[in-house]
């Protein structure tokens, strides 16, 4: 073990060091110099001192990507591939206008038309994007990084943005690293670099100099960026903010393009697939009317038109949208989505891997027993505050003195009214110190009277946590850890009085008492001391011959909202697996109190025996639909479990709150770090984050992801419903020898901006729908456009069309006049036209309303619950409205006014597609009773 010797340090230099200048080669200074080269000393900097470096050096933040202006946003909007497709098809209307001959109006007000869709897009993305820009900023203040600092002696939490050259920081496994940092004191440090070296491996520090090496190398130095994974110790700052090595990685990394999820690409390919379809469609149209005997240029003009018309240009914002609403709420909800990815995965999660203390507890460790002697003493008082009493505190304060030595814990008064009593630091030594201040010691003073010199920190190995004590008969090593762990290394026993050898009946009692113990939920502890020869002991020799003085029993307990939630993630067809350090009967009193747990013979595995288990076993346990806990498990084990349920097909989602946790965080399909207890390194792996640290956020966030999802797929169903309508009247009224079309590019366009763009918008902030946890999740597999999309999309749309293509026909039909005799400027044509295009955007009307819901009836989730999508809709309607009556937009879209009885017909019509659905899914309904083995 390496430890620097804790001497004050000599004045140095006045202004420190960080990037604004030249650093001290302080690898290879002994800790004394290091200490004077950065003017501190091993209290850490004064505070006015500090306040000064601040001022001088800056803030401890990286250097933040160059955000592009307003106007290169609003740029970048127009570079899309629908926008692109657009703009050019815009300029070639263009140029058609400038080679007709005569020259129509209708044509430039086509390319201007477009032009108008192209903006609006913009304009919507634009203001989507500045907006999710923002709010990523306030979510990620959120959850702020936090460090612990030495000042003028006093140990505090800073943020680690007030880090300054000079500052004594305290490592603990599972912080991150706070700025670079020369180790001046380590106690089994080990650190990971695997984000400035490529290598994941914990590699150890040391506090001696070394050699000119590349700083990277240097031994006895962390960085910025990295993370402690085993051990703790001491280092002072020597470069904060920009100047680190990270900080140099992330100034070069600056430049490289933003990586798109899996759903951003699909949504991209599809993009591409609809262009080319719209295309091949333009082609079409402009193949099948060629015959009519209008001039190329007309044809050509009025293809592109319809091309245009075809391409979903509000689908881009419309989803970025509907992804941002959906973060937002999340967030309302407790749940910071670090990556939109998270956000597809949520809607197909299968499996939830939750750890127990503070997910599903309300992580506030309160000793109720101390056991000693055969006896059982308990404790009153709940929390964090020590107020209570510790029955016959006198037969027990010397182990509580002991356990209260062995922890890195302070308790910390509130300082506000309302502020409570708070722990900084693991919540279990917190709790052992309330107990023992309950049994009226002062752990600060027991901890002044018998200062530590050395520390064997607790990993999930070894199961314990060994501090040793200069006390006034010698050196003393205070143990605290599992009871199986630590009572197989005991050897004598202290309680009743006595002190002897750990006879067979001694241990068998213990053993007893803490299956007794943790059979009423609580977590126990044993707690051990030895008496040492000096202050430096290897970990084998403090760790055994030890003598036992009891067990504490805790509890933690569960957050009242879990219980609520765990059934609904059975309802929907999640299966929740308690993974725990903790002892089965501990884990498995939780279970049944939250419900994860309510047969009588649950599959309990430990780590051991998955241990014994190879691939195939444990394949065939996590296949039996069993409920399951899995205790006393190790990091390794809890990854090994995740990789097993995803090589079983299944999406996993994974909770923790340290460092060992980060590696089945990033290994899920779902990392769910713990906000509020979480570590750093967690908080970094995971894609979402609990601000609450409760089990329930993650319900809630798996029913806002398949919202989210299924607004996606609404939207789509929505926009490409309705080009049915527009695209089928077109082709039969060519089959059908009628010379002139049912509907022109510019209103085609005019239904696009007018009443696709705001109602697709309002869709996609459609709020869940109840039973939205009742439905299993779907498969990782399943695309946007999938069978039943594509479908209903079918089925929408051929209602729409069927409805304006009998309306056209029977319009210019009921006045006897031949086909051959239309022209664009006979009445009953412009009648015919108005009321097609009035009777899409009526039926668009009712189709929002039908799309809302997936198997629910409209009635039941009530017609007037998305207050947007009917003021989106009635735009739509007065803006047909206008295009009918107003002489300027007649002229425009050579459009005439349309009378009552043709809007009672338009609007009876239009709610065919409703009915229609509203059928089906009742029939869907009926199924599913059935399914169900009868009604709900």
């Amino acid at each position: 073990m390496d430890t620097g010797t804790k001497s004050p340090a000599p004045g140095g230099r006045k202004d420190g060091t960080s990037g604004s200048g030249p650093r001290p080669p302080v690898p290879g200074l002994p800790v004394d110099d290091v200490f004077a080269a950065l003017d501190t000393s091993w209290r850490g900097l004064p505070g006015e001192r500090a306040r000064d470096r601040l001022e001088k050096h800056g803030a401890n933040e990286l250097p933040r990507a160059g955000r592009r202006t307003m106007w290169r946003q609003l740029g970048a909007q127009f570079t899309d591939l629908f926008a692109v497709v657009l703009i050019v098809a815009s300029g070639i209307t263009f140029l058609a206008y400038a080679l007709e001959e005569p020259r129509d109006a209708g044509t430039v007000q086509l390319a201007v038309a477009i032009l108008g869709v192209v903006v609006l897009n913009a304009a919507i993305g634009f203001a989507q994007e500045y907006s999710a820009e923002r709010t990523a900023q306030a979510l990620e203040a959120m959850v702020p990084h936090a460090c612990r600092v030495l000042r003028d002696g006093e140990r505090l939490e800073l943020p680690a943005r007030d880090v300054v050259p000079g500052d004594v920081v305290l490592l603990e496994a599972g912080d991150a690293v706070p700025a670079d940092c020369r180790v001046v004191e380590a106690h089994e440090l080990a650190v990971n670099n695997a984000p400035l070296t490529g290598e994941s491996n914990a590699v150890g520090r040391t506090v001696d100099p070394v050699a000119a090496v590349p700083l990277l190398e240097a031994r006895n130095c962390v960085f910025m960026g990295t993370d402690v994974v085993a051990g703790g110790g001491r280092a002072v700052v020597f470069a904060t903010g920009a100047a680190t090595e990270f900080g140099r990685i992330c100034r070069l990394a600056a430049a490289a393009p933003r990586q798109k999820t899996p759903l951003q690409l699909q949504v991209a390919s599809m993009a591409r697939r609809v262009a080319g379809a719209a295309l091949a469609i333009g082609a079409l149209m402009f193949a099948v009317r060629l015959p009519t005997g209008d001039s190329v240029v007309t044809l050509f003009v009025f293809a592109l038109g319809v091309m245009v018309a075809l391409v979903p240009e509000g689908l881009p914002a419309t989803l970025s949208v509907s992804l941002s609403i959906g973060v937002r709420r999340m967030a309302r909800r407790h749940a910071l989505i670090k990556q939109l990815l998270a956000v597809e995965a949520l809607g197909s999660t299968t499996v939830v891997c939750t750890d127990k203390t503070g997910t599903l507890t309300q992580a506030e460790m309160t000793v109720t027993q101390v056991w000693t002697g055969g006896a059982s003493h308990s404790v009153s008082g709940v929390g964090y505050e020590p107020s209570g009493e510790v029955a016959d505190a006198a037969e027990v304060r010397e182990l509580l003195r002991v356990a209260g030595l062995c922890c890195n814990a302070r308790l910390v008064p509130p300082t506000g009214p309302r502020e409570h009593w708070r722990v900084l630091g693991d919540t279990t030594e917190g709790a052992l110190l309330v107990v023992a201040a309950k049994a009226g010691l002062d752990p600060g003073a027991e901890e002044a009277a018998a200062p530590r010199v050395t520390e064997f920190p607790f990993d999930s190995g070894r199961k314990l946590m060994t501090t040793v004590h200069r006390t006034g008969a010698g050196y003393q090593a205070c143990v605290k850890g599992a009871p199986g762990e630590l009572l197989a290394r005991c050897t004598d026993v202290e309680w009743d009085g006595r002190r002897g050898p750990l006879t067979g009946t001694d241990r068998a009692a213990a053993v007893a008492a803490g299956d007794e113990l943790a059979s009423q939920g609580l977590r126990v502890l044993a707690v051990a001391r030895r008496a040492l020869d000096g202050p430096r002991p290897v970990r084998e020799e403090a760790e055994s011959a030890l003598t036992l003085l009891g067990l504490v029993g805790m509890l933690d307990p569960p957050r009242p909202e879990v219980t609520d939630a765990v059934a609904a993630c059975r309802r929907a067809g999640i299966r929740v697996v308690m993974v725990t350090g903790d002892h089965p009967l501990t884990g498995e009193a939780v279970a049944r109190r939250v419900g994860i747990v309510r047969r009588p013979d649950p599959v309990v595995v430990t780590g051991a025996r998955l241990d014994a288990m190879d691939d195939e076993t444990l394949d065939s346990l996590l296949a039996e639909p069993s409920e399951l806990l899995l205790c006393r498990v190790s990091p390794e084990h809890k990854m090994r479990v995740v990789t097993a349920f995803q090589r079983r097909g299944g999406v996993v989602a994974v909770t923790g709150d340290g460092a060992n946790d980060a590696p089945a965080l990033k290994h899920a399909d779902i990392g769910v770090a713990m906000g509020a207890s979480g570590t750093d390194v967690a908080r970094e792996a995971a894609s979402m984050v609990l601000l609450d640290d409760s089990f329930a956020s993650i319900a809630t966030a798996v029913r806002l992801g398949r919202a989210v999802y299924q607004n996606i797929r609404k939207f789509l169903v929505y926009l490409f419903s309705h080009n049915i309508g527009e695209l089928v009247p077109i082709l039969a009224a060519t089959f059908a020898g009628f010379p002139l079309v049912p509907i022109s590019a510019v209103q085609i366009l005019a239904i696009d901006l007018g009443s696709d763009v705001l109602p697709a918008l309002a869709l996609g902030a459609e709020p869940p729908e109840s039973d939205v946890m009742d439905r299993p999740p779907r498969s990782r597999h399943e695309r946007l456009f999938s069978t039943a999309v594509v479908g209903r999309i079918l089925f929408l749309g051929g209602i729409q069309a069927a409805c304006v293509s009998a309306v056209f026909f029977w319009h210019v039909g009921s006045l006897g006049i031949p086909f051959d005799d239309f022209t664009e400027d006979t009445l009953a044509y412009q009648e015919a036209i108005t009321m097609v295009q009035a009777g899409i955007v009526l039926s668009q009307f009712f189709n929002a309303l039908t799309v809302r819901t997936d198997r629910q009836s409209v009635l039941t989730v009530g017609l007037t619950t998305n207050p947007a999508l009917l003021a989106a809709g009635g735009f739509g309607i007065a803006l047909m409205a206008a295009i009918s009556y107003l002489p300027p937009l007649q002229a425009v879209f050579n459009t005439a006014p349309l009378d009552a009885t043709d809007w009672a017909v338009l609007a009876g019509l239009g709610t065919l597609p409703l009915l229609a659905d509203e059928a089906r899914k009742a029939w869907l309904r009926r199924r599913a009773d059935r399914r169900r083995g009868g009604p709900r």
